[in-house]
């Protein structure tokens, strides 16, 4: 009898052990905005900067601020590669019913590849980024700082879906992003941020996409995830500042872009 009630116990440990470890996932609604510029200075040289901000609760509460910089170099008119510094304030409820800020540091390097295919345009990005990110105790002092490498994988297609190319065009891209350290351990896989919706180029300095994105990010416990049905507005300033652009379609293309 008491080795059955010794298994017994077990069971129910176990299952109850299973069950808090359960996956568990927090939907909720944000907007996100943002200004992305790359600006071409010759045909190798560039600069970029990014500036998001991204809402909870849709317009509510904050999220984060973000801002980036960064040096372009073009391989072609198809491929470049970049690199630089960013800087992140990420939100968390405080104590007082304010907001606390977390400061989170990069640098990155990418490398960017463009193609056409028939109505198609093509988009893929490889970035890897060193991040050093605040913990913050709940009456919102540091309580350590976290290291981590992640890297990001992006494909974007922008498809035409009118004879005139002037329109808008269908936008679907997605990103998958892993990262790597010591306290990584239950959530090697980061996020994944699927978009879909709609591009439109103003003028040839000025574009803009939205649409929505879904954005399923893993947390550090394994089991928890948040899963972020986003409203998305970005806009895009590229000005190129050759003496002769090679074509109207400007080669030249933004090359900052999601968070």
């Amino acid at each position: 009898m008491k080795k059955i009630t010794t298994i017994i116990i077990l069971l129910i440990t176990c299952y109850s052990a299973r069950a808090q470890e359960e996956k568990e996932i927090d939907n909720q609604v944000q907007f996100w905005t943002s200004i992305n510029s790359t600006w071409r200075f010759s045909d190798h040289w560039g600069a970029m900067g990014d500036f998001h901000i991204r809402r909870d609760d849709f317009i509510k509460d904050p999220n984060f601020y973000f801002i980036r910089a960064g040096g372009v170099y073009w391989l072609n008119d198809k491929m470049s590669v970049a690199g630089g510094a960013a800087a992140l304030w990420l939100a968390s409820p405080a104590l007082d019913g304010g907001f606390n800020y977390a400061l989170e540091k990069r640098i990155y390097q990418q490398f960017l590849w463009r193609s056409e295919n028939g109505r198609t345009r093509f988009l893929q990005r490889i970035r890897n980024e060193q991040r050093w990110h605040e913990v913050l105790d709940p009456d919102g002092s540091v309580d350590r700082v976290r290291f981590s490498n992640r890297v990001r994988f992006l494909f974007s297609a922008a498809i035409r879906v009118f004879e005139d190319e002037k329109k808008p065009r269908l936008v679907l891209s997605d990103e998958i992003l892993f990262h790597f350290g010591e306290e990584i351990v239950y959530n090697t896989f980061d996020q994944n941020r699927l978009f879909v919706g709609m591009t439109h180029r103003l003028n040839k300095e000025w574009s803009f996409d939205f649409g929505y994105m879904a954005v399923f990010q893993q947390k550090y416990s394994g089991y928890q995830y948040d899963l972020n049905h986003t409203i998305r507005l970005f806009f895009y300033l590229s000005p190129d500042l050759r003496k002769k652009n090679k074509s109207e379609d400007l080669p030249h293309y933004p090359v900052g872009g999601i968070e």
